[in-house]
């Protein structure tokens, strides 16, 4: 793409409306983004697969670390089998070793039981011990995107790793920095590293929630967030102006 490409993930019908109408360029589709994301319901799913921009659902089958059993395993292939069932452009998938590392064997099968489809690694690659080897890991399993906040708890922090990243990566695989950027500070951060993409999650506080019976039996979760038109927008015009 030649403007810079904006990826929104979202996690509700009303967000996915919202990104289309923002003009996101690419949607990560998930479930409980409050829990950093869950493998989104066949039903949004089959919303998206319908929606015309190009989408991607996060396989991830419960929330915690990335070190996956063969249960798990077993979860996420029915998984990438509902997001091919939707017409979804592609899975985004990650797995790790105790260690931290790449699980290989993990993300191999996964990726063969996903062919014909899109594959993007998502943050599991932010916990490895060796980012430049999980570059080449990446790489040789043959993911088309890494999702990244260069390690640190958001991509502005991580901006210079990132930066080297995108320079080793070349044409092999795409650098997509995501975390902690908004319409304020994307400009700047693409034009310290050379990033071609980026993803966000542009929420904002949802209003008008019911409070009462509802509030107190747990059910409306405290400053509930939902993705924002505005801000998709408001980024939008920001990547644009660089």
């Amino acid at each position: 793409m030649s403007r810079i490409g904006l990826e929104i993930c979202l996690d509700t019908p009303a967000g996915l409306a919202a990104a289309v109408a923002g003009g996101a360029d690419r949607i990560e589709l998930c479930a409980a983004l409050d829990s950093e994301g869950l493998t989104p319901a066949p039903g949004l799913m089959a919303q998206a697969g319908a929606c015309g921009v190009a989408t991607f659902a996060l396989i991830r089958c419960r929330a915690g670390d990335f070190v996956f059993d063969a249960g798990d395993l077993d979860a996420m292939r029915r998984d990438i089998d509902a997001a091919r069932a939707a017409g979804l452009a592609g899975v985004v998938l990650g797995a790790s070793r105790p260690d931290g590392r790449l699980d290989e064997a993990g993300l191999s099968g996964l990726i063969a039981h996903a062919a014909g489809l899109g594959a993007a690694l998502h943050r599991a690659f932010d916990v490895t011990p060796d980012k430049f080897e999980a570059l080449e890991t990446a790489v040789g399993l043959g993911f088309q995107r890494i999702l990244t906040s260069g390690g640190r708890p958001g991509a502005p922090e991580g901006a210079d790793l990132i930066a080297e990243l995108i320079q080793r990566a070349g044409e092999r695989v795409t650098i997509m920095p995501g975390a902690g950027l908004d319409d304020r500070n994307v400009a700047d951060f693409v034009r310290r590293t050379g990033a071609r993409e980026v993803h966000a999650a542009c929420r904002a506080p949802v209003a008008g929630q019911r409070g009462g019976l509802d509030a107190e039996l747990g059910f409306v979760t405290p400053r509930l967030q939902d993705t924002s038109l505005a801000a998709i927008q408001a980024m939008r015009r920001a990547l644009d102006g660089v």
